[in-house]
């Protein structure tokens, strides 16, 4: 089973188009466009009755106390946890492709509806949620796709991994607002075969 994404090679750095921030020629920190990419999965077996989908930064830092602030850094070495950006579940069988855009075209202040997508599948929120809960401007439930913006002072360059998984039932049963959490404990028993694509970005002007 493969992965292809048009707009960046695998195992190289995500399209600035693809990200939630972007860092500016200026050195400074910026809202970017925060398109989902292009991506299409293939070669997958024969059983297979259904698709899930989750991209996940492992890199985000377990302790947010340094995180974006003036005159410290986030230490390589720090221990790290998962990100969500993309949470999908019940792809049907018949779609092995979504489009640049189908998923986000921009950024959505307080967010965007879970639930189901226009290509058929259904969208679980990504942790964007979480990150802000606490914010007024921008606190809601973020579903579907949301890029990076990992910290601009972090000396970790971060991976994004985009996995599809091929699974051996057409739907499973998840709704609402779920997680990445939720739909890999979902899918554990069915998966028969997944693929993986993964890129990588920074915001730290001294690791670009």
């Amino acid at each position: 089973m493969k992965i292809e994404i048009k707009s960046f090679a695998n195992g190289e750095r995500i399209s600035d188009e693809n990200c939630f921030c972007n860092l500016m020629s200026n050195g400074e920190v910026a809202f970017g466009k925060n398109i989902n990419p292009n991506i299409k999965w293939y070669d997958y077996p024969e059983n297979t009755k259904s698709f899930s989908l989750i991209c996940v930064d492992p890199d985000v830092p377990s302790v947010g106390d340094d995180v974006n602030q003036e005159g410290k850094t986030v230490p390589k070495d720090l221990p790290r946890t998962n990100f969500y950006h993309w949470v999908l579940a019940n792809i049907p069988l018949n779609v092995n492709e979504i489009k640049a855009g189908d998923d986000s075209k921009e950024i959505t202040s307080k967010g965007k509806k879970s639930g189901l997508t226009q290509y058929g599948a259904i969208a679980g929120i990504n942790d964007y949620t979480n990150w802000f809960a606490g914010d007024e401007q921008m606190a809601g439930y973020y579903g579907g796709y949301d890029g990076p913006c990992p910290p601009w002072n972090d000396e970790r360059i971060h991976h994004y991994y985009f996995i599809v998984f091929a699974l051996n039932c057409e739907k499973i049963d998840i709704s609402g607002n779920f997680t990445g959490k939720d739909l890999l404990a979902a899918i554990e028993n069915h998966i028969i075969d997944k693929a993986e694509y993964v890129g990588t970005y920074t915001l730290n002007k001294n690791l670009k």
